[in-house]
């Protein structure tokens, strides 16, 4: 399961690798323009619709990233099949369509008006990397050969979302709304109450639930509208408590997550520091400022749920004691910075300033629970993956026959016919075969790799070094 997680997880980094530069944008186009978002200024309104492209999209990007990461061979058809299986879902399982199905007079639940969300997303992305490895070496009758091999993959990601759309149809409404119902159970538990809506927040945002706990404590779906309440658009809002639903996440998102990030890059491997660094401090960034913060967060939390858990327990120890304490802030976008400096003339704000001493002591916590945990249990986040050494990223191949080296592998291995899954990282070529007895490493060695790696039974890693990619194309043209 944790291998499947640390998969998961390497997948989603090419995605989330984009968000952080969508949320800046956006962020900067608020901050220009905060009440209107762009009705204001044309400058405000192309970046906050520049970094929406990315940021609205999220569940889309992430379909696509899991799609081609957790297939076989990376190949592009898993993608084209995540497209059609995330628009399956959002058709069959959309408002317009329910309201069909149940009749016009009937009330859509609301549950369906929130699917699309980062976890249906990572689920096409899952049912269209499944149906690839199952299906793209279909053959077929003469007669019906034009939909034989890759071009089979697609029907089959339909057939299959259709089929698991029927499950989601009783079960999503079901999960959604035991959310909203948990969310209204805890209105009387104050700070400690306040606590669990954050702790459950963070520990939701992997399957998209969260916004159904946000719909009960932000908005309007048990009269607590704490955000439009916060900010003067609705009605009854109470100074010392509108806002204790909001105030708590400044501490993290400005200063929480990027100490983890910094805990992050501090223990990442040497080699590998640069790497990290182009991840976690831009998405520390975008954390701080904008409040985005799922470009850090999707960056660990399948790599490392350990962590992601005591992320969402520190996200609810802060969010129960700002409520505790006579300090209110509240956001319009994100609980970053931007908001948090024009919170100061919210009608019902209360000690903004005091965010920043508080925000600075979870700084510290995160920093070092982060460290202690990742050191302690050699958890690996980005830049601690045990794929490579630093031995390995100094390898220098004497020839450049990148052709005739993934030849001999192949032979090595016992053929194209053996070999179930070719994949690279940064310096070995990671191969899953059929049969372990028909690898002969001694050929394999022949080729002039660096070494041999039998991790699993049926897992073969080569040792090549930094070039591994050249290898890695030419060896896939092979087998295929």
């Amino acid at each position: 399961m944790m291998r499947f997680l640390q998969r998961l997880g390497k997948s989603l980094m090419l995605p989330v690798a984009c968000l952080p530069i969508g949320g800046i944008l956006m962020g900067i186009g608020y901050w220009i323009d905060p009440s209107g978002w762009g009705a204001n200024s044309l400058l405000a309104l192309l970046l906050i619709k520049a970094g929406g492209i990315l940021i609205d999209n999220m569940a889309i990007l992430f379909a696509l990233g899991v799609a081609v990461g957790m297939s076989k061979d990376q190949e592009g058809t898993s993608a084209l099949a995540a497209i059609i299986s995330w628009l399956t879902v959002q058709t069959m399982l959309g408002t317009a369509v329910v309201q069909l199905i149940i009749g016009a007079d009937a009330v859509v639940d609301p549950a369906f008006a929130k699917i699309n969300n980062q976890f249906i997303g990572i689920l096409c992305g899952l049912i269209a990397a499944g149906c690839y490895n199952r299906f793209y070496k279909t053959k077929m009758p003469d007669f019906l050969s034009f939909f034989a091999g890759r071009r089979f993959v697609p029907i089959m990601t339909v057939v299959t979302t259709l089929i698991i759309c029927i499950p989601l149809y009783f079960v999503w409404p079901v999960v959604y709304n035991f959310l909203v119902w948990v969310g209204e159970s805890i209105l009387s538990l104050g700070a400690v109450g306040a606590g669990i809506y954050g702790f459950l927040n963070r520990l939701l945002i992997p399957v998209g639930l969260h916004h159904a706990l946000n719909s009960v404590f932000w908005f309007d779906v048990a009269g607590i509208s704490d955000i439009g309440k916060f900010w003067g658009s609705v009605e009854g809002g109470v100074l010392g408590q509108t806002g204790m639903y909001q105030a708590g996440f400044f501490p993290v998102m400005m200063f929480g997550l990027p100490g983890a990030a910094f805990a992050m890059l501090h223990t990442a491997k040497p080699e590998k520091k640069k790497v990290a660094a182009g991840i976690l401090m831009s998405a520390a960034l975008c954390s701080f400022f904008t409040g985005v913060t799922e470009p850090l967060e999707f960056s660990f939390m399948f790599l490392a749920p350990g962590l992601y858990f005591a992320h969402a327990l520190l996200t609810g120890i802060s969010v129960a004691l700002v409520a505790a304490l006579p300090i209110r802030a509240g956001f319009q976008f994100s609980a970053g910075f931007v908001d948090w400096f024009l919170s100061f003339k919210a009608p019902f704000a209360q000690n903004p300033i005091l965010l920043i001493p508080i925000g600075l002591a979870f700084f510290v916590i995160y920093y070092v629970v982060f460290r202690v945990l990742i050191t302690k249990f050699n958890i690996q986040t980005p830049g601690r993956e045990e794929d490579d050494s630093s031995a390995e990223m100094d390898i220098q191949l004497s020839n450049d026959d990148f052709t005739g080296m993934a030849r001999i592998i192949l032979e090595g291995v016992g053929g194209p016919e053996n070999v179930t899954s070719v994949d690279n990282c940064i310096t070995r070529l990671r191969l899953e075969v059929k049969d372990r007895l028909l690898v002969d490493e001694k050929k394999i060695k022949s080729a002039g790799v660096a070494g041999i790696v039998r991790p699993g039974k049926t897992s073969v890693q080569v040792v090549i070094g930094p070039k591994v990619q050249f290898v890695a194309d030419e060896f896939k043209k092979m087998v295929k």
